[in-house]
């Protein structure tokens, strides 16, 4: 899957944040939680617990140097729900350190209205950045996963996971990996591992969602 077919059939990726979280983002990068837990020097039983269990309220650091970040949440995940639909001998510590080692984007703006729309979200300020595809997918395509499931979320019925959840875009076309997922699936999450220092090149648009209750 080259960024040219991945950008042809979703154009723009959304990621959500705590709202004004941009200005450290547009400085640091958007970078997954394990590389803010590097620069903010989190180590021991702080860093085990907050890369391996859930976080279920957003979880803010400081550093002297760097200033002030907000961890996202994980709320719609349950981790006595993950262990049922977990594969190939994975701990729920094991995915929620695997999800940690990403960052997350929608696919789509249905995706992204889903996810905004779920009751948890709907009296929460958000910030949305949409980031253009191609460009974003020229610069760190051999980082850059597909995902035909919401991973983060183990809400009503979870879809099942495990080491072959993420894939890279590089390992196949679009077409075969629509054929080695049965025809039924398509693209709703893309993944960057690590995540992208130079985040702000690839910013087409940011926006305020305002509480709706």
């Amino acid at each position: 899957m080259t960024p040219e077919d991945l950008s042809a059939r979703h154009p723009r990726l959304y990621h959500v944040t705590e709202p004004d979280a941009w200005a450290q983002i547009e400085k640091l990068g958007l970078l997954c939680t394990s590389r803010l837990l590097d620069l903010f020097e989190i180590e021991g039983a702080e860093r085990r617990r907050l890369e391996r269990r859930r976080r279920p309220a957003p979880v803010p650091l400081t550093h002297p140097r760097l200033g002030h970040i907000v961890l996202n949440d994980q709320m719609p995940l349950r981790e006595e729900a993950l262990e049922r639909c977990l594969d190939d001998g994975l701990t729920p510590g094991d995915w929620l350190a695997m999800l940690n080692t990403r960052v997350f984007f929608w696919a789509s703006e249905e995706g992204l209205a889903r996810m905004l729309g779920a009751r948890m979200n709907r009296t929460r300020p958000r910030d949305v950045l949409v980031f253009d595809t191609l460009s974003l997918a020229r610069a760190h395509g051999p980082y850059m996963e597909v995902c035909p499931i919401n991973s983060g979320s183990t809400i009503r019925r979870p879809a099942r996971r495990g080491l072959g959840t993420f894939t890279a875009i590089g390992e196949m076309s679009y077409r075969d990996w629509t054929q080695k997922r049965g025809g039924r699936d398509r693209v709703l999450e893309v993944t960057l591992k690590g995540g992208a220092e130079d985040i702000a090149s690839h910013l087409v648009e940011r926006r305020r969602l305002l509480p709706t209750e």
